[in-house]
């Protein structure tokens, strides 16, 4: 929950649009593929593996990401496991990709190219070739589809890699998914067929990424394959509709698996049949048919759901007791009345972040706890605690938790009134757990040059080092190499200021003087480092003569 308040109406700004808000980092999952790898076995074909290398900024040496699976007796891999990075549009992310030859056991590690055990895994590995290129770039490219040659041994054509970039949806749903085949062609001369299935994702270019493999299942024509589990991310990044196609294939020791058809379909159709079997034909062969036995869906649950819980059971952080107000509530009461003196019109726009919002169940960081996106004002602290309570009966609670959005759009508010005719106090009210710091600081950083202070407060039993380390009374909190102007920030965990008697009134009291100490201080060093003195003040009241005026016109005026 987030409420910000000015000292005057902020609907008076209409060029910003407060539901715009970008977040500075992306998942980003990387698909690698090669093709006319060197051959570097002598009775067969080789067996590559890919390692993904990136190069740290600061310490400027590489350590090891991740790598792929090895694929047996081929020169052109498609390599199912991914690679899942955070992409910064702002940084420079310099990758390095390894194409080995897997020859010894697969525990063998490569922490960094300066590390011993790179000899190590020498003798293990023949080398196959190496590629550079930043996450930009791939990212950057047409299709987000990257083709580089590979290099590293002198006077050898290593042959090419290709990565392709997707943004991962925020999807968390998986599906366990179970097919059998039936009159399947025979490909073996000695006996039948040893097929398996290859699944695929369509891309908007019109080509296809690989996304899983079943296992082999040998000598049969009528094949039972093992349920499996994959993410529906994997599977169809979230879009339901999005072409899936699935091909099959006669298993061959040699890497020259037999082609005996493929068949498409999508999520959507196949989440249909969990009542009931789907049959498939095989494009290729007639009478060949592939059936999905079962579709099972659920939904992975994180850490942060079992943290945050069901605003209807006691555990959570946001229990509705008929009886007393929950920890957000109450922080949200005792300084939210505070500081509505100082605002001239009691309309506050109040946030929320971290829900799946209705009808469709999209992952929001910035939504309006009225529910209209359009006017997110509230009257008055009350009309603020009444939209809280309403939007926990109509959203569900989900991670991750960013932070940076709210900031950011209190922040465009701000910088469109600089004169000092307006300051902004942005309250959020959390359960210590951040998800996107990197990306908080520098949305602090740059708001420290703006008309805005931040009050953070901490709920729950949870550690709150990373609040602490944003609240900068320790040290200036900084941002890749920038430090903030000012200290903008406070932080207070509530639990600190619980009064042990039950008193809920006195723990209100003491969080918020605590809160509350630094807003003057803030508010006069931006004032003073702008020159900013304060506006004239109104003609004091002097009232008419009695007889020249109605005793029942008569009121008094103020102005603050």
């Amino acid at each position: 929950l987030s409420s910000g308040s000015s000292s005057m109406n902020m609907a008076c700004i209409g060029d910003a649009d407060p539901f715009t808000a970008a977040i500075p980092a992306t998942k980003v999952e990387l698909t690698v593929s090669c093709r006319n790898l060197l051959d570097r076995d002598t009775f067969s074909k080789s067996d590559p593996s890919n390692v993904l290398f990136s190069l740290t900024i600061f310490f400027q040496f590489l350590f090891q990401f991740g790598r792929t699976e090895v694929i047996d007796n081929t020169l052109n891999p498609d390599f199912v496991r991914k690679f899942i990075l955070d992409y910064f549009f702002e940084e420079r992310q310099n990758l390095h990709s390894l194409c080995n030859l897997f020859l010894g056991s697969s525990s063998c590690k490569c922490v960094s190219i300066f590390h011993p055990m790179c000899f190590l895994v020498c003798f293990l590995q023949d080398f196959l070739g190496q590629a550079f290129c930043t996450l930009g770039e791939i990212v950057g490219s047409l299709g987000s589809r990257l083709e580089k040659p590979l290099i590293g041994i002198p006077g050898k054509k290593c042959g090419t890699i290709i990565v392709r970039a997707e943004e991962l949806s925020n999807c968390r749903e998986s599906v366990m998914l179970q097919f059998c085949g039936n009159k399947l062609d025979k490909k073996d001369f000695f006996g039948k067929s040893d097929p398996f299935l290859v699944f695929y994702r369509s891309n908007e270019d019109g080509s296809y990424t690989i996304c899983h493999k079943t296992e082999v299942v040998k000598n049969t024509l009528d094949p039972v394959w093992q349920a499996f589990k994959i993410p529906v991310r994997a599977l169809c990044n979230g879009d339901y509709d999005r072409s899936i196609k699935v091909e099959v294939y006669d298993w061959d020791r040699d890497g020259g698996h037999d082609f005996i058809g493929e068949f498409s379909t999508s999520y959507r159709e196949m989440s249909r049949s969990q009542s009931q079997f789907h049959i498939y034909e095989v494009i290729f062969f007639t009478h060949t048919l592939v059936t999905l036995l079962s579709c099972l869906v659920d939904t992975e649950l994180s850490f942060l759901d079992y943290i945050r819980g069901n605003p209807s059971q006691p555990t959570s952080l946001h229990y509705m007791s008929p009886y007393q107000l929950n920890d957000y509530a109450m922080a949200l009461r005792a300084v939210g009345e505070i500081i509505q003196d100082y605002d001239s019109d009691k309309m506050f726009p109040a946030l929320g972040f971290g829900a799946k919002l209705p009808p469709d169940g999209r992952v929001s960081h910035e939504f309006a706890l009225n529910g209209n996106p359009q006017n997110p004002y509230c009257s008055g602290i009350e009309g603020v605690m009444e939209a809280y309570y309403q939007s926990l009966k109509s959203v569900r609670l989900y991670g991750p938790t960013h932070f940076s959005p709210v900031i950011n759009h209190v922040a465009r508010y701000a910088s469109a009134v600089m004169d000092g005719s307006q300051y902004f106090i942005l309250l959020i009210i959390s359960d210590g757990v951040i998800t996107d710091m990197a990306q908080t600081k520098e949305s602090i950083v740059n708001a420290a040059s703006l008309p805005m202070s931040i009050i953070i407060v901490g709920v729950g039993p949870a550690e709150f080092d990373e609040m602490i380390e944003l609240d900068g009374d320790e040290e200036r909190i900084s941002s890749q190499g920038r430090y903030a102007e000012r200290d903008i920030v406070q932080f207070v965990p509530f639990r600190d200021y619980i009064d042990r008697r039950g008193n809920h009134i006195l723990s209100m009291a003491r969080l918020a003087k605590e809160v509350l100490a630094e807003i003057p201080d803030q508010f006069l060093s931006y004032m003073r480092t702008r020159g900013i003195k304060p506006g004239p003040l109104p003609p004091p009241y002097t009232p008419c003569p009695p007889q020249a005026i109605h005793p029942l016109l008569t009121r008094r005026v103020s102005r603050i």
